[in-house]
């Protein structure tokens, strides 16, 4: 609840208002019923018609003051419920934005889309009803009750012993239905894990004929969400005709005494209706009240579930006299690094890696699937941070960087382009916001990816589908790349960026790139020995280690793993050409 508050108190003024407006509702269901008893007694018994005229405008003033009031209450609940959630998932997505690889393991991708958009939504259903008969139903229930024991304290009696039976009844149904709505929700995230994976995965599921397979697993979590959701909306569909059995005993208790008290002469006719009026209001503010409670359990799940996210350490963040401007640009230095992902091993991927990079240099980095490559490069980007060791970029260790500072230095390709549904154009702008069209077609030129994108009707307008799906594997990874050159970096990172491109275009995009990257420093993660040969220098990984390093000819004389690698992929010829 303090969550809920937490976003609700932002705005001070509607909920000001709407708990104004919870008069207007009070007013109209409670004067009604007072007045009509008073037009049946004063009026209607007595053949005296005047009271039945005065009586009766009050009751249409009345209602004109309610219905401003149940519209302005309307209006307020929806605007604060709709402004909280809006905040809340702004904020979920700020703090899902500061998060490294370690949390989004932790947490999952797919829990963390559950939790933004449908534990969200459940907040936003509870605060729609707190809102609108939350503040209403408590007043109401104090303002009936006084007017019932006022009306007749000899029926009150009856009244009052049925709400402790309706207090313990609220209370048990929202004991039982928490832990049901925690495991509906994970349920919940289990149904959109599997969902992810089947439409992420699908080519995949069609090549080996697993759809039958696929749509099996996809029905056993479908059947447990759904199991846990009949279990849980059983339970609080049983309190309906629960509380209406109990409310129809009490109807029949007062109308019995009622009738009683009125042969008698201690009661007149239209007492008796108001006052059924006000036990109905009382009733019903109650049930009101119970179905909040009722949803409150579900809410309170899904808010742990967000306030989880909110409340989850960064561990990649910034100190507070981080460095925003170096002199240098691209002087990069590993001295003596390794890391462990986060875990219960800890088992460290890169140990004691040590080597430098300066500006104007291209340093490759090659070894077999698994040697720590791809983890070593995104130790700079501080996508990790390093275990043991420093890596210093221009001077400073990344992680005395700004984070903002420290990655625009970095045009980073990542070895699975990854483009966003938009034009070409606002992809490419990835790189440098304010770019021009034609510093945009340079960088596709040198990334052997304007002729296509020429071909294409809209040209840099092209509208590109999800992920890029629409465009080829060789043609994603070139955008991915000329994105990277629009930026103009201090350092370029390529994880093995060139490998969906055939020998003649990585060959020409090698060459286009040299003029560009003459006063910076290349970093290139590559399988093809064709592709690093050039390099100034090739860093040898091997289970994480540094085994070499050294120019394509000197690796080829001295290290032995380097020689193998490129054995695999060169002919003897060249392999001799070398020594």
């Amino acid at each position: 609840m303090k969550l809920m508050w937490r976003y609700t108190i932002r705005y001070k003024k509607l909920l000001f208002w709407n708990f104004i407006c919870v008069f207007g509702f009070i007013l109209i269901e409670l004067g009604l019923p007072t007045l009509l008893g008073q037009i049946i007694d004063k009026g209607i018994n007595q053949h005296i018609f005047g009271p039945v005229w005065q009586f009766g405008l009050l009751m249409v003033g009345i209602c004109l003051i309610g219905l401003i009031g149940l519209i302005g209450l309307a209006y307020t609940g929806s605007r604060l419920t709709t402004n909280i959630v809006r905040d809340m998932r702004n904020d979920i997505f700020k703090q899902i934005m500061q998060f490294s690889h370690s949390e989004y393991g932790e947490f999952g991708v797919s829990s963390l889309i559950t939790r933004t958009t449908n534990d969200a939504f459940q907040v936003m259903q509870f605060m729609t009803q707190v809102l609108r008969t939350g503040f209403m139903t408590p007043m109401m229930i104090v303002a009936s009750a006084f007017m019932i024991v006022r009306t007749s304290q000899s029926l009150s009696w009856i009244v009052f012993a049925a709400i402790p039976i309706l207090l313990a009844g609220v209370v048990l149904i929202g004991r039982i239905s928490e832990p049901m709505s925690a495991e509906q929700q994970r349920n919940l995230d289990a149904i959109n894990l599997n969902l992810r994976e089947n439409l992420t995965g699908i080519r995949v599921i069609r090549a080996f004929v697993r759809e039958q397979f696929q749509k099996l697993r996809f029905r056993k979590v479908n059947d447990d969400y759904s199991q846990s959701s009949v279990r849980l909306f059983t339970l609080v569909a049983l309190a309906q005709p629960g509380f209406s059995f109990i409310f129809n005993i009490v109807f029949v208790l007062i109308i019995w005494q009622g009738a009683v008290q009125i042969d008698t002469g201690n009661l007149a006719v239209g007492t008796l209706i108001a006052f059924i009026e006000y036990i109905f209001h009382v009733l019903f503010s109650f049930m009101l009240f119970a179905s909040v409670f009722m949803m409150y359990p579900r809410a309170a799940v899904s808010a742990n579930r967000i306030e989880k996210i909110l409340n989850a350490p960064i561990n990649i963040s910034e100190k507070e006299d981080s460095v925003t401007i170096t002199e240098t640009q691209g002087e990069l230095v590993f001295d003596n690094v390794s890391f462990a992902y986060p875990g219960p091993t800890e088992s460290p991927v890169i140990r004691d890696v040590s080597f430098q990079a300066h500006p104007g240099e291209t340093v490759a980095f090659i070894g077999s699937t698994g040697s720590g490559k791809s983890t070593l490069i995104q130790l700079i980007p501080r996508f990790f941070d390093v275990t043991r060791g420093a890596i210093k970029l221009d001077g400073y260790d990344v992680r005395d960087y700004q984070l903002k500072a420290l990655r625009q230095k970095i045009g980073f390709i990542p070895q699975k382009a990854v483009l966003f549904t938009g034009t070409i154009a606002e992809n490419l702008r990835y790189g440098n916001p304010n770019a021009t069209d034609a510093e945009l077609w340079a960088a596709l030129k040198i990334a052997q990816a304007d002729t296509f994108v020429a071909e294409k009707p809209d040209g840099l307008q092209t509208y590109l589908a999800e992920g890029g799906s629409n465009l080829s594997g060789g043609q994603k990874q070139r955008l991915a790349i000329a994105r990277a050159i629009v930026r103009r970096p201090a350092l370029y990172i390529f994880d093995d960026s060139f490998s969906a491109l055939d020998y003649k275009t990585d060959a020409t995009l090698r060459s286009a790139l040299k003029p560009i990257t003459k006063a910076v420093t290349v970093l290139i993660v590559a399988q093809r020995v064709g592709t690093i040969r050039s390099a100034d220098r090739i860093v040898v990984l091997n289970e994480g280690q540094v085994v070499g390093i050294g120019t394509h000819q000197t690796l080829l004389k001295d290290n032995e793993i380097y020689r193998a690698i490129a054995a695999s992929q060169l002919s003897q010829e060249e392999l001799d050409e070398k020594y």
